[in-house]
């Protein structure tokens, strides 16, 4: 076997699973391994926060298919990748994170930047490889990037910062791949059996469709049936939006037309996901799950088949593999629905139009809290926008090729009515983890990933407070993006709670912020504020454009404080006061 030191291990087994770039802040606890990075062929880009590196590894992995990396300096350093590495897991994005740690001789004496970082990843990784001898350097980073991409998930590789150093003698592995199976023979015939029978099915097209590259599988099943195809929650781009049976995605803030037809159905067939307990909420005032529908659910974990909405068969397999043999074993069977085919494609058309007509009428929010608002604002100095009348504006102006990311808050997730694409791994949003900051560096992830694509990220004025310094290593490291910020001066999705359940008794709600187009030029970007409906579309055209020139952009949209729908109607509970110094706060 070559002989070799461990650092150069290390660096040859990321060569060897294909890494070109990885996302951190250099540190001294790694150093020996950074320095011969370059020669390796792989690009270190530092970033303002170690959060933003494990975001843009997300993203990275997101768009490409591929792994994501992000490594720092140990103890502060680390810790600072938690969240993001959360919200990777409940992507199920396949990202590596690499901690160095404090070194093998001092550990559990207190140094300096001293943590036990195994503990802080333990529930949100897939798999964690501690390097406990630097012989195994090779072997267990390997491992790492296996099961990263086995398991859909992130990795931890925590390393000594003493163990970089030495000789050893090591063969590099290569990466393995397991090839996924479409499901048992039995659950497999079970569904197409089902599938056969039904009358009205419906197919939810979910990230597992994305992941295994199985949109093409889904619309030849739907056209076969006639299906309308819905997106499972923040899964978009997981079938075209101009395909005559796409009807737009379930959950908050989702499609009425999908949710009337969905909840007609007497077959479901759930393609690639977990159905979510926040994807199928009630939302628009309709509890549209089907009660009464045969639910068939396909997903590559068998932990997951069941686990929220009761079903009638689970097939644990390949989403697209899933599809293509349901396919074929119903080419073989009598297929009821094809008889009425022509009534639903009526039936679908109907309904999409009469949801799209409503999004164009829906000019702004309607509870008596943002009509206050409205008027309130309209008395003030200075013009500002209805959420809905952008988020529309927008969706016109935005390129077919266009890669969307979106933060947590009340004006991202409205926007969930009205983002649409036409090709996968495309639309990125916080997912169930739902943490503030996510927008930004995850579509500069994207954007290296792939830098041939328009990257565009939505955030409300709260949650851009928390990354927009990540602007900085955009124009630092040649990465263009274009940012929209939403400034409607609140934290709005909590707020929203304050309205509907504390009479409107305003707690750290309230933000009064800086001109976020200034700040952006400062920071060497374009900045661009917007006050004119007509002008929206227009900035986000030219920010494009200027992208595709090498300049990020930040276009700040002020926004109205008028508030769409709360999150949950179920979250929270009118509040009881006992104490009497407390009873006029009910």
């Amino acid at each position: 076997m070559p002989r070799m030191t461990p650092s150069e291990a290390l660096v040859e087994t990321l060569a060897a699973n294909g890494v070109t770039d990885a996302f951190g802040i250099m540190g001294s606890a790694f150093m020996d391994a950074m320095d011969i990075f370059a020669p390796a062929g792989i690009r270190l880009i530092p970033v303002v926060h170690e959060q933003g590196a494990g975001h843009m590894a997300d993203g990275y992995s997101r768009v490409s298919g591929r792994h994501g990396v992000c490594i720092a300096q140990n103890g502060p350093g680390i810790t600072n990748f938690v969240t993001a590495i959360a919200a990777a897991y409940w992507a199920h994005s396949p990202v590596v994170c690499i901690t160095p740690e404090t070194g093998s001789m001092s550990q559990g004496l207190g140094g300096f930047q001293e943590a036990q970082q195994l503990p802080f990843f333990e529930t949100i990784t897939k798999y964690q490889g501690h390097v406990a001898n630097p012989a195994r350097m090779a072997e267990l980073t390997a491992r790492c990037f296996d099961r990263a991409m086995l398991e859909n998930g992130p990795t931890q590789l925590n390393i000594p910062r003493d163990f970089f150093y030495g000789d050893i003698n090591v063969e590099i592995p290569q990466p393995i791949r397991i090839e996924r199976g479409a499901g048992g023979e039995q659950s497999l015939q079970e569904a197409a059996e089902l599938l056969a029978k039904a009358k009205n099915p419906v197919i939810i097209s979910g990230g597992g469709v994305v992941m295994s590259g199985a949109v093409e599988e889904c619309k030849a099943l739907a056209e076969f049936l006639g299906a309308p195809v819905v997106n499972s929650y923040l899964h978009n781009d997981s079938f075209p939006a101009s395909h005559p049976l796409w009807c737009g995605p379930l959950g908050y803030q989702g499609s009425k037309a999908g949710m009337k037809l969905i909840s007609r159905a007497d077959v479901v067939l759930a393609l690639g996901t977990r159905l979510g307990p926040f994807g199928t909420l009630p939302q628009h005032g309709l509890d549209y799950w089907p009660k009464e529908a045969k639910i068939i659910q396909v997903d590559c974990d068998a932990k997951m088949l069941g686990l929220v909405k009761k079903i009638s068969v689970g097939i644990c397999g390949d989403a697209k593999a899933a599809a293509v043999s349901m396919l074929d074993r119903l080419q073989n069977l009598d297929v009821a629905c094809l008889e009425n085919k022509g009534a639903r494609a009526s039936e679908i058309a109907a309904e999409k139009e009469a949801w799209e007509k409503e999004l164009d009428e829906w000019i702004h929010e309607k509870d008596e809290y943002s009509l206050d608002m409205i008027a309130e604002q309209s008395e003030e100095e200075g013009s500002f926008l209805h959420p809905r009348q952008v988020l529309r504006e927008l969706e016109k102006a935005m390129p077919e090729d266009a890669m969307v990311s979106t933060d947590i808050g009340n004006i991202n997730s409205v926007a969930n009515s009205y983002l649409r694409f036409e090709k996968p791994r495309s639309f990125f949003a916080a997912m169930s983890f739902g943490n503030c900051g996510y927008a930004l560096p995850t579509i500069i992830g994207a954007k290296v990933a792939a830098p041939e694509r328009t990257a565009i990220s939505y955030a409300g004025d709260g949650a851009w407070g928390m990354s927009m310094m990540e602007i900085m290593t955009c124009v630092r490291e040649n990465i263009p993006v274009t940012s929209i910020v939403f400034h409607n001066r609140q934290w709005g999705a909590e707020k929203k709670n304050q309205v509907d359940f504390y009479n409107r008794r305003f707690v750290a709600g309230d933000l009064e912020n800086p001109s976020f187009a200034a700040i952006a030029r400062s920071m060497g970007a374009e900045g661009v504020t917007v006050d004119r409906l007509e002008d929206v579309g227009p900035a986000l055209k030219a920010a494009c454009v200027a992208q595709k020139e090498g300049k990020t952009t930040v276009i700040e949209i002020m926004c109205t404080r008028e508030l769409g729908d709360p999150f949950r109607r179920d979250a929270l509970s009118k509040p009881v006061r006992h104490l009497d110094k407390y009873k006029d706060y009910c």
